[in-house]
Protein backbone atom coordinates (compact mmCIF):
# COMPACT_ATOMS: atom_id res chain seq x y z
CA UNK A 1 0.00 0.00 0.00
CA UNK A 2 1.33 3.67 -0.93
CA UNK A 3 1.86 6.13 1.58
CA UNK A 4 -0.79 8.28 0.01
CA UNK A 5 -2.93 5.39 0.06
CA UNK A 6 -2.19 4.84 3.67
CA UNK A 7 -2.95 8.59 4.32
CA UNK A 8 -6.20 8.76 2.48
CA UNK A 9 -7.30 5.72 4.78
CA UNK A 10 -6.30 7.54 7.79
CA UNK A 11 -7.61 11.18 6.71
CA UNK A 12 -10.44 12.41 9.60
CA UNK A 13 -14.19 12.54 7.63
CA UNK A 14 -14.79 15.76 8.96
CA UNK A 15 -13.89 18.42 5.97
CA UNK A 16 -13.48 21.22 8.46
CA UNK A 17 -10.66 18.98 10.30
CA UNK A 18 -9.50 18.05 6.86
CA UNK A 19 -8.81 21.79 5.83
CA UNK A 20 -6.90 22.66 9.26
CA UNK A 21 -4.57 19.67 8.69
CA UNK A 22 -4.63 20.98 4.70
CA UNK A 23 -2.93 23.94 5.82
CA UNK A 24 -1.23 22.82 9.01
CA UNK A 25 -2.86 24.87 11.06
CA UNK A 26 -0.57 24.17 13.88
CA UNK A 27 2.21 26.28 12.29
CA UNK A 28 0.56 29.54 12.84
CA UNK A 29 2.15 29.57 15.98
CA UNK A 30 5.83 30.06 14.07
CA UNK A 31 4.47 33.72 13.13
CA UNK A 32 2.07 34.04 15.80
CA UNK A 33 4.18 35.10 19.09
CA UNK A 34 6.16 37.90 17.22
CA UNK A 35 3.04 39.91 16.11
CA UNK A 36 1.68 39.72 19.53
CA UNK A 37 5.23 41.18 20.61
CA UNK A 38 4.79 43.68 18.45
CA UNK A 39 1.22 44.22 19.81
CA UNK A 40 2.17 44.42 23.83
CA UNK A 41 5.04 46.83 23.07
CA UNK A 42 2.74 48.81 20.87
CA UNK A 43 0.62 49.47 23.58
CA UNK A 44 3.27 49.02 26.38
CA UNK A 45 1.24 46.45 27.96
CA UNK A 46 -2.39 44.16 27.14
CA UNK A 47 -4.49 46.70 25.12
CA UNK A 48 -8.07 45.77 25.09
CA UNK A 49 -9.26 42.36 24.24
CA UNK A 50 -11.20 43.38 21.45
CA UNK A 51 -8.31 44.70 19.61
CA UNK A 52 -6.60 41.74 20.81
CA UNK A 53 -8.77 39.41 19.33
CA UNK A 54 -8.97 40.69 16.58
CA UNK A 55 -5.24 40.66 15.69
CA UNK A 56 -5.33 37.17 16.31
CA UNK A 57 -8.62 36.65 13.83
CA UNK A 58 -6.75 38.62 11.24
CA UNK A 59 -3.27 36.56 11.91
CA UNK A 60 -5.13 33.59 11.70
CA UNK A 61 -7.20 34.47 8.48
CA UNK A 62 -3.72 35.37 6.65
CA UNK A 63 -1.65 32.57 7.67
CA UNK A 64 -4.70 30.38 6.26
CA UNK A 65 -4.87 32.07 3.01
CA UNK A 66 -1.35 32.38 2.54
CA UNK A 67 -1.10 28.04 2.78
CA UNK A 68 -3.88 27.51 0.88
CA UNK A 69 -3.09 29.75 -2.36
CA UNK A 70 0.34 27.93 -1.60
CA UNK A 71 -1.02 24.46 -1.99
CA UNK A 72 -2.95 25.37 -4.88
CA UNK A 73 -0.17 26.90 -6.62
CA UNK A 74 1.78 24.07 -6.11
CA UNK A 75 -0.79 21.53 -6.82
CA UNK A 76 0.63 19.44 -9.49
CA UNK A 77 4.55 19.63 -8.01
CA UNK A 78 3.20 18.43 -4.38
CA UNK A 79 1.54 15.54 -5.92
CA UNK A 80 4.78 14.13 -7.55
CA UNK A 81 6.86 15.27 -4.46
CA UNK A 82 6.52 11.92 -2.17
CA UNK A 83 6.92 14.04 0.59
CA UNK A 84 4.21 16.29 0.28
CA UNK A 85 1.56 14.09 -2.21
CA UNK A 86 -0.36 12.86 0.85
CA UNK A 87 -1.47 16.13 1.66
CA UNK A 88 -3.61 15.97 -1.58
CA UNK A 89 -5.71 13.37 -0.89
CA UNK A 90 -7.20 15.48 2.28
CA UNK A 91 -9.27 17.99 -0.01
CA UNK A 92 -10.06 18.43 -3.56
CA UNK A 93 -8.85 21.57 -5.30
CA UNK A 94 -12.09 23.41 -5.56
CA UNK A 95 -12.19 22.83 -1.46
CA UNK A 96 -8.61 24.14 -1.38
CA UNK A 97 -9.46 27.38 -3.83
CA UNK A 98 -12.57 27.99 -1.74
CA UNK A 99 -10.91 28.06 1.42
CA UNK A 100 -8.26 30.80 0.11
CA UNK A 101 -11.14 33.16 -0.94
CA UNK A 102 -13.22 32.87 2.27
CA UNK A 103 -10.04 32.88 4.69
CA UNK A 104 -8.55 36.22 2.16
CA UNK A 105 -12.24 37.49 2.31
CA UNK A 106 -12.51 37.19 6.10
CA UNK A 107 -8.86 39.12 6.33
CA UNK A 108 -10.48 42.02 4.86
CA UNK A 109 -13.15 41.89 7.09
CA UNK A 110 -11.50 41.64 9.88
CA UNK A 111 -9.20 44.56 9.13
CA UNK A 112 -12.00 46.65 8.57
CA UNK A 113 -13.01 46.30 12.01
CA UNK A 114 -9.42 47.37 13.37
CA UNK A 115 -8.59 50.81 11.84
CA UNK A 116 -8.76 52.49 8.24
CA UNK A 117 -5.32 52.14 7.58
CA UNK A 118 -5.00 48.40 8.37
CA UNK A 119 -8.16 47.83 5.87
CA UNK A 120 -6.47 50.27 3.18
CA UNK A 121 -3.16 47.62 3.67
CA UNK A 122 -5.16 44.69 3.55
CA UNK A 123 -4.50 44.16 0.03
CA UNK A 124 -0.99 44.90 -0.21
CA UNK A 125 -0.46 42.19 2.79
CA UNK A 126 -2.33 39.13 1.14
CA UNK A 127 -0.50 40.17 -1.65
CA UNK A 128 2.90 39.83 -0.62
CA UNK A 129 1.89 36.43 1.43
CA UNK A 130 0.83 35.29 -1.76
CA UNK A 131 3.49 35.88 -4.07
CA UNK A 132 5.64 33.71 -2.01
CA UNK A 133 4.33 30.61 -3.49
CA UNK A 134 5.52 31.74 -7.13
CA UNK A 135 8.92 32.90 -6.03
CA UNK A 136 10.90 29.17 -6.08
CA UNK A 137 9.98 29.46 -10.16
CA UNK A 138 11.89 32.12 -10.69
CA UNK A 139 14.62 32.92 -8.17
CA UNK A 140 17.11 31.09 -5.63
CA UNK A 141 16.15 33.89 -2.67
CA UNK A 142 12.43 32.12 -2.47
CA UNK A 143 13.12 32.12 1.54
CA UNK A 144 13.25 35.64 1.84
CA UNK A 145 10.39 35.85 0.35
CA UNK A 146 8.81 33.95 2.66
CA UNK A 147 10.61 35.60 5.32
CA UNK A 148 9.06 38.93 3.59
CA UNK A 149 5.53 37.31 3.88
CA UNK A 150 5.28 36.46 7.68
CA UNK A 151 7.36 39.38 8.87
CA UNK A 152 4.34 41.73 7.50
CA UNK A 153 2.83 39.99 11.19
CA UNK A 154 4.35 42.17 13.50
CA UNK A 155 3.72 45.35 11.18
CA UNK A 156 0.47 44.73 11.26
CA UNK A 157 -0.17 44.12 15.06
CA UNK A 158 1.61 47.36 15.59
CA UNK A 159 -0.37 49.34 13.07
CA UNK A 160 -3.43 47.72 14.22
CA UNK A 161 -2.66 49.17 18.07
CA UNK A 162 -0.94 52.83 16.97
CA UNK A 163 -2.48 52.81 13.70
CA UNK A 164 0.65 54.87 12.43
CA UNK A 165 4.58 53.75 11.35
CA UNK A 166 7.43 53.48 13.65
CA UNK A 167 11.03 52.30 13.84
CA UNK A 168 10.13 49.11 16.56
CA UNK A 169 8.07 46.74 14.39
CA UNK A 170 10.36 47.26 11.22
CA UNK A 171 13.27 46.46 13.01
CA UNK A 172 11.37 43.07 14.28
CA UNK A 173 9.99 42.71 11.18
CA UNK A 174 13.66 42.36 9.48
CA UNK A 175 14.34 39.73 12.39
CA UNK A 176 11.14 37.54 11.50
CA UNK A 177 12.49 37.82 7.61
CA UNK A 178 16.13 36.59 8.90
CA UNK A 179 14.89 33.91 11.33
CA UNK A 180 12.18 32.15 8.86
CA UNK A 181 14.52 32.99 5.78
CA UNK A 182 17.24 30.50 7.81
CA UNK A 183 14.78 27.96 8.83
CA UNK A 184 13.03 27.27 5.58
CA UNK A 185 16.37 27.19 4.03
CA UNK A 186 17.26 24.28 6.25
CA UNK A 187 13.07 22.63 5.78
CA UNK A 188 15.01 22.83 1.81
CA UNK A 189 17.32 20.55 2.10
CA UNK A 190 14.63 17.71 2.17
CA UNK A 191 13.21 18.49 -1.05
CA UNK A 192 16.98 19.02 -2.31
CA UNK A 193 17.36 16.15 -5.53
CA UNK A 194 12.98 16.89 -6.02
CA UNK A 195 14.00 20.39 -6.85
CA UNK A 196 16.89 20.10 -8.72
CA UNK A 197 14.80 17.57 -10.82
CA UNK A 198 12.14 19.67 -11.02
CA UNK A 199 13.85 22.78 -12.29
CA UNK A 200 12.83 24.86 -9.04
CA UNK A 201 14.85 27.25 -7.19
CA UNK A 202 16.48 27.76 -3.89
CA UNK A 203 19.73 28.13 -2.08
CA UNK A 204 19.84 24.51 -1.45
CA UNK A 205 20.08 23.82 -5.22
CA UNK A 206 22.17 26.62 -5.97
CA UNK A 207 24.66 26.43 -3.39
CA UNK A 208 24.17 22.77 -1.96
CA UNK A 209 23.30 21.29 1.19
CA UNK A 210 26.90 21.87 3.03
CA UNK A 211 27.09 25.81 1.75
CA UNK A 212 22.92 25.96 2.83
CA UNK A 213 23.43 25.22 6.14
CA UNK A 214 26.24 27.24 6.72
CA UNK A 215 24.00 30.55 5.60
CA UNK A 216 20.99 29.62 7.24
CA UNK A 217 23.31 29.17 10.06
CA UNK A 218 24.42 32.71 9.52
CA UNK A 219 21.10 34.34 9.22
CA UNK A 220 20.19 33.08 12.76
CA UNK A 221 22.91 34.62 14.37
CA UNK A 222 22.56 38.07 12.39
CA UNK A 223 18.37 37.26 13.30
CA UNK A 224 19.44 37.06 17.05
CA UNK A 225 21.51 40.51 16.73
CA UNK A 226 18.90 42.43 15.06
CA UNK A 227 16.73 40.87 18.02
CA UNK A 228 19.00 42.40 20.24
CA UNK A 229 18.39 46.15 17.86
CA UNK A 230 14.75 45.34 18.49
CA UNK A 231 15.24 45.72 22.11
CA UNK A 232 17.05 48.65 22.33
CA UNK A 233 14.69 50.38 19.83
CA UNK A 234 11.66 49.39 21.99
CA UNK A 235 13.36 50.16 25.46
CA UNK A 236 13.11 46.52 26.61
CA UNK A 237 14.43 45.37 30.01
CA UNK A 238 16.16 42.42 31.53
CA UNK A 239 13.52 39.96 30.86
CA UNK A 240 13.74 40.26 26.98
CA UNK A 241 17.21 39.51 26.84
CA UNK A 242 17.06 36.50 28.95
CA UNK A 243 15.01 35.16 26.25
CA UNK A 244 17.32 36.08 23.43
CA UNK A 245 20.09 34.27 25.38
CA UNK A 246 17.27 31.10 25.66
CA UNK A 247 17.19 31.84 21.83
CA UNK A 248 20.33 31.68 21.34
CA UNK A 249 20.36 28.36 22.90
CA UNK A 250 17.64 27.21 20.45
CA UNK A 251 19.96 28.35 17.75
CA UNK A 252 22.86 26.21 18.47
CA UNK A 253 20.86 23.26 18.70
CA UNK A 254 18.47 23.66 15.57
CA UNK A 255 21.53 23.80 13.63
CA UNK A 256 23.29 21.03 15.19
CA UNK A 257 20.33 18.72 14.65
CA UNK A 258 20.38 20.40 10.98
CA UNK A 259 23.75 19.42 10.31
CA UNK A 260 22.93 15.42 10.55
CA UNK A 261 21.51 15.57 7.22
CA UNK A 262 18.46 13.54 8.41
CA UNK A 263 14.94 13.99 7.74
CA UNK A 264 14.05 13.46 11.33
CA UNK A 265 16.61 15.40 12.85
CA UNK A 266 15.98 18.28 10.44
CA UNK A 267 11.83 18.09 11.33
CA UNK A 268 12.71 18.44 14.86
CA UNK A 269 14.86 21.61 14.72
CA UNK A 270 12.17 22.97 12.49
CA UNK A 271 8.98 22.13 14.53
CA UNK A 272 10.05 22.19 17.83
CA UNK A 273 13.24 24.62 17.72
CA UNK A 274 11.26 27.10 15.51
CA UNK A 275 8.05 26.63 18.41
CA UNK A 276 10.40 27.42 21.14
CA UNK A 277 11.65 30.59 19.48
CA UNK A 278 8.43 31.89 18.91
CA UNK A 279 7.20 31.30 22.56
CA UNK A 280 9.94 32.32 24.58
CA UNK A 281 10.31 36.01 22.69
CA UNK A 282 6.61 36.85 23.52
CA UNK A 283 6.95 35.16 26.87
CA UNK A 284 10.32 37.91 27.24
CA UNK A 285 7.91 40.80 26.13
CA UNK A 286 5.08 39.69 27.89
CA UNK A 287 7.39 39.33 31.49
CA UNK A 288 8.81 42.81 30.35
CA UNK A 289 5.90 44.82 29.20
CA UNK A 290 2.97 43.28 31.32
CA UNK A 291 4.36 41.67 34.35
CA UNK A 292 6.82 44.43 34.52
CA UNK A 293 9.88 42.69 35.86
Amino acid sequence: MSHGARSTLHAPRSLPVRLLRFVRFSHTIFALPFALGAMLVAADGLPGWRICGLIVLAMVCARTAAMAFNRVADWQIDQRNPRTAARHTLVSRGAAIGLVIVSAAAFVAVTRGINPLCFRLSPVALAIVFFYSLTKRFTSFSHFFLGLALSVSPVGAWLAVRGEWALAPLVLALAVLLWVAGFDIIYATQDHEFDRAEGLRSLVVQLGVPRSLVWAQRLHWLMLAVLVAFGAVAALGAACYGALAAIAVAIVYEHRSAARLDVVAINRAFFASNAFVGVVFLAGIFLDRVVRL
